[in-house]
């Protein structure tokens, strides 16, 4: 039993599932000696079992904080630690203490951290997002420690060109990956981009300013950094209302980022397919395909409008 946390069966269950027995011991192990160095108490799990353990705790020196357990299989820790480091707080929550060799890092807890998706306006949404996206993005100090945008589309691309139960969404792949060369071709920025830069991923805080978490850390173009926003405001039916909505952002975004519409469609429809088939590769079961191909049907026909 570890001394500082308690897990439930639910949670172990969860855990070992997800990551494996070996990871569950490295998390026992690992709770117990940064809560010894970090002088950290009162542990909450966040439930969301993805590339990373995390909890919420308190730290003696910086009071609400999040510790990250990172699992080598699925990586991300590193790169968000150099992420937060090179950005220093501007904008980002702070990163305060990492091992990186272990796959640790200690952050900023926001708070109160309520998510921009909590936010009912989609006028405000829209404000948010662009204030902290405009003007955001810097050049790496190291770039060779980040992945490209490029490189994870032609990841994914040659994932699913393996994958023979779903080849309608490879062709989509395989389609975005032509368009997201030729959008490159034209954006050719090599920034630092957040990679997931979406509503729970903004967070208020006290001061009443919302700041940006979770960044995956990659290389390329700020285009490239706007569709998974609005990707994260697609509603669950794809009907004529929903099809309006979503055009009438990209508008609204054209305007505010100075980026051309054709070119906010174009990206979105590469983030959707990327993301469908990262759900593929992450487990879905072919009951599932068929909602991911509306969702990148959906993307296609925006972008073609």
């Amino acid at each position: 039993m570890n001394k500082h946390y308690g897990f439930n069966p639910g949670e172990i269950e969860q855990i070992i599932n997800r990551f494996g027995q070996d990871f569950y011991a490295k998390v026992l192990r690992d709770i117990d000696a940064y809560a010894d160095r970090w002088t950290l108490s009162s542990f909450q799990l966040i439930p969301s079992y993805s590339a990373n353990l995390v909890f919420r705790c308190c730290s003696e020196t910086y009071g609400s904080v999040v510790l990250k357990i990172g699992n080598d299989s699925f990586g991300g820790v590193v790169t968000e630690y150099h992420t937060l480091s090179e950005y220093n707080g501007r904008r980002f929550c702070r990163v305060f203490h990492a091992d990186i060799e272990n796959n640790v890092i200690l952050e900023e807890g926001v708070q109160p951290g309520t998510p921009l998706r909590d936010e009912s306006s989609l006028d405000k949404r829209l404000s948010v997002f662009c204030s902290l996206y405009n003007g955001l993005h810097i050049a790496p100090a190291k770039a060779e420690r980040y992945p490209t945008y490029t490189k994870w589309v032609n990841k994914i691309t040659a994932y699913m060109s393996k994958r023979q139960d779903c080849k309608e969404l490879y062709g989509h792949m395989n389609k975005a990956k032509e368009i997201c060369s030729s959008v490159a071709a034209l954006y050719p920025q090599e920034m630092l981009l957040h990679g997931d830069f979406h509503h729970d991923n903004i967070l208020l805080g006290n001061n009443g300013e919302y700041r940006i978490i979770d960044p995956k850390g990659v290389i390329g173009d700020p285009v490239f950094d706007v569709p998974r926003f609005i990707l994260n405001e697609f509603d669950d039916e794809k009907d004529s209302e929903a099809y309006k909505k979503i055009n009438g952002i990209i508008d609204i975004l054209e305007g505010k980022l100075m980026i051309p519409n054709e070119v906010l469609r174009q990206c979105l429809y590469v983030e959707t397919a990327m993301g469908m088939c990262w759900s593929v590769e992450d487990g879905s079961t072919p009951e599932e395909y068929p909602g991911l191909l509306r969702d990148v049907a959906f993307a296609e026909s925006i972008m073609n409008a």
